[in-house]
């Protein structure tokens, strides 16, 4: 639906939500107001799609969507950075979860605009405040330059920012995908981005590729067909011919003793995403 939101991005925050509900803590991400922003139309999602899953392939991917958030917001406070840029900010709630860090920051949330009117509405229904921090940067990434709207809207290209683009890239071309990073590259230096990219299946373990197999067509059905995998080498390499430089591309291994080292239960993120942090040298 053209006004309506991505369902991909319903699908993420349906994820950040269930997981504090279906995990015990300590919860890599605590989200409290992801399932309200979606709206009650949430637990229809949930009972039509999670049957398809096997319950140890939904945790990990729940895991996994929490994790990539949290990333991005971990390296966002190290970094000093005083600019923040969501690109395909869909449902994220990092506004109101992190008032430590809004105030020094500003946040630019770049969405497609019938997504981010949808959204909009839902904050104003349920009262959530908006500050001058929290800027709303409506972009029809086919018709206008990302760096246009991000310009007009009071973005400084001339101080270090954090992109955050989670979730996006598997779903994009190679093309749209050097086209952003270069677009990053034009940033001051010292500004990074985070992006996690479908891996190739080679790099799958079981659970990531029985994700794969059931929500490939899932996306299909939405509108919002997946793209081929990459491997780490290639992913690499055409960040650097974009201008970045890689200075983090976690494995799972490196994520679960991250954030899950504590938990008793053996939960881990799955092998569907590749996360990556590069930096404008």
């Amino acid at each position: 639906m053209e006004s309506a939101p991505s369902r991909t991005a319903m699908f993420a925050a349906i994820s950040r939500g269930l997981f504090r509900l279906e995990t015990a803590a300590p919860w890599v991400l605590d989200d409290v107001l992801a399932l309200v922003l979606v709206g009650p139309g949430w637990r229809e999602l949930r009972e039509r799609y999670d049957p398809m899953f096997p319950e140890s392939v939904r945790l990990e991917a729940r895991a996994a969507v929490c994790t990539r958030s949290r990333y991005a917001e971990d390296r966002l406070g190290a970094g000093g950075f005083g600019q923040y840029v969501i690109l395909g900010a869909g449902l994220d709630s990092f506004a109101w979860r992190r008032p430590d860090l809004v105030g020094s920051v500003t946040v630019f949330e770049v969405d497609h605009p019938a997504s981010q009117g949808w959204k909009l509405e839902r904050v104003r229904e349920l009262g959530l405040p908006v500050s001058e921090s929290q800027v709303f940067v409506p972009v029809d990434f086919e018709a206008e330059p990302v760096r246009d709207a991000l310009g007009a809207a009071g973005f400084d290209w001339g101080e270090p920012a954090m992109f955050c683009w989670t979730g996006v890239a598997p779903y994009l071309t190679a093309q749209a995908i050097e086209s952003t990073l270069r677009m990053v590259a034009a940033a001051a230096p010292g500004s990074e981005v985070v992006f996690s990219y479908l891996a190739e299946d080679a790099a799958l373990d079981d659970a990531g590729a029985e994700y794969a197999r059931i929500y490939t067509p899932i996306a299909a059905s939405v509108g919002e067909p997946l793209q081929p995998g990459w491997p780490v080498s290639e992913i690499e390499k055409l960040v650097s011919r974009c201008g970045p430089k890689v200075v983090d591309h976690p494995t799972r291994a490196d994520l679960q003793q991250r954030y899950f080292a504590d938990r008793t239960d053996g939960l881990r993120p799955y092998t569907f995403e590749t996360l990556v942090a590069a930096r404008v040298i």
